[in-house]
């Protein structure tokens, strides 16, 4: 049962001695398979080879714009994003092909300090980076700054309904699904239903331990697959 107030009204519960916390900022995170580190100009380059190529341009249907198709539109548009109040990441994987070159973004958005919230948003994955561990593990590697760093209580994932790969990623990290917003946003023409998922500082610890044991090496043969899938460990 809730608990009442000296009016007979439901209230919430208390959240002990709380702050404001402190606003995330262009850092540098570590990892095992990947690196993240602020989006700079020196990246566009490898980003316009890893996610703008031929065959690309399904990895921009869910964008906001379609596939940059040169270098200099990818520019202008990074700049833009740049330009944003969000703070937005390369993300340098240390293993496979493109190792050491940046092969994806992501960004945070929607930062509330004063509520403890934020959102993870502008995923972009080149192929090579997709379903491999430093995939994983740089969206793990924000979820941790946020709640372990920061001491932030809601970390958010949006993407389109229609965008099934975004929503199986989700459910995967460990989000819960909320709900949907419908006709959200117009995106490239076309009407958005956006679809949200959210982890709470409450459940962090257990998605924490899931994503930690599928990202130890003993999880892995030696050809890099996985002895456990991620859902199993949750």
């Amino acid at each position: 049962m809730p608990e009442l107030n000296s009016f007979g009204q439901s209230v919430g519960d208390v959240v002990p001695g709380w702050e404001g916390r402190p606003a995330p900022e262009l850092v540098t995170l570590e990892g095992d398979y990947v690196r993240i580190v602020p989006l700079d100009s020196v990246h566009y380059a490898d980003l316009f080879a890893a996610v703008c190529g031929p065959e690309d341009d399904s990895l921009w249907t869910y964008r906001p714009i379609p596939k940059p198709t040169s270098l200099a539109t990818l520019w202008m548009h990074l700049a833009d994003v740049l330009d944003s109040p969000n703070l937005t990441f390369a993300l340098i994987p240390l293993e496979g092909e493109r190792a050491g070159l940046a092969s994806g973004i992501a960004s945070f958005y929607r930062i509330d300090p004063q509520t403890g919230q934020v959102e993870v948003a502008g995923v972009l994955y080149a192929r090579s980076l997709q379903r491999t561990r430093g995939a994983t593990e740089a969206i793990h590697l924000m979820m941790r700054y946020a709640f372990d760093d920061l001491g932030y209580r809601r970390f958010e994932w949006k993407c389109d309904s229609l965008n099934e790969p975004s929503r199986r990623a989700a459910l995967r990290l460990g989000f819960t699904y909320e709900g949907q917003f419908r006709n959200h946003m117009v995106t490239q023409g076309r009407n958005r239903d956006t679809d949200w998922f959210s982890i709470t500082d409450g459940e962090w610890p257990r998605v924490r331990t899931a994503h930690e044991a599928w990202l130890a090496p003993g999880n892995f043969d030696d050809t890099g697959h996985q002895r456990t899938s991620l859902a199993a460990r949750k």
